[in-house]
């Protein structure tokens, strides 16, 4: 019994990498290790370089709040010690033997490691990730000095002009599920972090079956599955599927608009943000390709939004746009208004949202050129090998590599009617966030509070 459910195993491993070799470029291949880790494979042989980059499926939407930011140090101490390399200096010399650049990513859906290596190591750079991904240490005194550091990062974010608005939004627009799309995390929790908070997420989602191992560069795809297959194929998965284990919450709709200020003595000028809850890859794929042509006709000079904002002398710059997600994208709309036409800015922002759908609101032409601008820029994504697997993972862990091979096919089919049900069911109308960033000495000539407001 044991014998025929391990060859119906195998067979159906067999099945799902034909289905997804079927849908990939012909220089790109998969295929799904039988404890459940995805290999992708990139060839070309441009230049004598492979990349190497391992996803995990992790990242701030894990987190609860006394974890957040824990992720993004776990991306710090994956370059520490491990079984294998007892210090970080060892760790270090062997990054040196290798001629080896790495760095690491972590977003709201995603971590990811990246080496890029001569080729001629491909085989010692694939053992050296496993030893990382598989057997860290997470030394305590390592882990100390790294604290402060992730908490310098965070610190150096504070000093952005941007930072205060966008984190305010973020509790606006998130309320109790804020640490679920707060990257850089909490002060308090990155220095206070412990090793065994580090083994509770690596016991959570580090694991093959919740990984993407990705091999691009001067390499050949049956080599690299044969070497995936014997350094990571004894990688123990995990019994279990750590998003049924621990159930992501589901993100609140917003039952009312919600307008806030911002003081910030470190901003020039005054900075509208105006934030909705979008689409996502779970319930609503075919909005998040409207939602691209959107963004990008209103982004263009030659838009009815541009022309009534920027050229008309009320604002110094405007732009909207959308993030992919698995777990709910924002929508946001970015204006930097005149500072002496803050109040006449905004009513022409709320007369152009009520705009959004009408008729002639953009051309045939307008959308034709987006669809075909995107493709080119999807292209271009491709030119750099060791950027584009880093574009790779994250379609992988917030959508899937489909979405990115088909991506083009279904930006085809875009019509003004999926650009019409895309604004009424997400923007017009609907309940959003607003923000509005100034100094103290802005608010007190200004007076937002009069205008600024959801009665206005």
């Amino acid at each position: 019994m044991i014998k025929k459910l391990y060859a119906l195993v195998c067979f159906c491993l067999v099945l799902n990498t034909l289905y997804a070799q079927n849908k990939l470029p012909e220089n790109i291949f998969f295929k799904k290790l039988a404890n459940g880790l995805d290999v992708l494979v990139v060839e070309d042989n441009s230049v004598p370089l492979a990349t190497i980059v391992i996803t995990c499926k992790n990242g701030s939407y894990t987190e609860t709040p006394e974890f957040n930011g824990l992720s993004h140090l776990y991306e710090h101490m994956f370059f520490k010690a491990n079984k294998d390399y007892p210090s970080q200096e060892a760790f270090m010399d062997r990054v040196t033997n290798l001629g080896m650049e790495f760095n690491g990513n972590t977003t709201e859906e995603n971590v990811k490691y990246y080496f890029t290596l001569p080729k001629k190591n491909l085989k010692d750079g694939l053992r050296f990730m496993n030893s990382a991904i598989r057997f860290p240490k997470f030394d305590a005194a390592e882990m100390q000095r790294e604290n402060i550091v992730v908490d310098g990062e965070f610190q150096r974010n504070e000093s952005s002009p941007f930072y205060a608005l966008n984190d305010a939004m973020s509790h606006h627009l998130w309320g109790d599920l804020y640490s679920r799309k707060n990257v850089i995390g909490n002060h308090n929790v990155i220095r206070s972090a412990t090793p065994a908070m580090m083994d509770s997420i690596k016991n959570k989602y580090y694991y093959p079956n919740n990984s993407l191992l990705t091999v691009a560069g001067d390499v050949k795809h049956d080599d690299v599955f044969r070497q995936a297959e014997n350094i990571y194929g004894n990688w123990e998965p995990s019994p279990f599927d750590p998003f049924k284990k621990w159930p992501l919450p589901e993100f609140k709709p917003l039952t009312k608009t919600d307008y806030f200020i911002v003081e910030s003595n470190i901003t020039r000028v005054p900075i509208i943000d105006i934030n909705w809850l979008g689409p996502d890859t779970r319930t609503d794929i075919p909005a998040t390709y409207a939602a691209d042509v959107f963004s990008f006709i209103l982004n263009q000079n030659a838009s009815k939004l541009t022309k009534a904002l920027t050229q008309s002398g009320l604002a110094l710059q405007v732009n909207i746009g959308y993030l992919t997600l698995q777990h709910v994208g924002p929508i946001s709309l970015i204006v930097i208004p005149n500072p002496d036409k803050v109040k006449e800015c905004m009513a022409e922002v709320k007369r152009q949202i009520a705009l959004f759908d009408s008729p002639d609101y953009v051309t045939d032409d307008q959308i034709e050129t987006a669809k075909r601008k995107l493709e080119i820029k999807q292209q271009q994504e491709q030119e750099v090998t060791s950027d584009f697997v880093q574009v790779l993972s994250f379609w992988w862990a917030s959508a899937s590599v489909d979405y990115f091979t088909t991506y083009n096919d279904n930006l085809k089919k875009v019509t003004r009617a999926d650009l019409k049900r895309y604004v009424d069911k997400y923007i017009k109308g609907k309940p959003y966030c607003a923000g509005l960033m100034v100094t103290p000495a802005m608010r007190a000539s200004m007076k937002p509070e009069q205008f600024f407001t959801a009665q206005q």
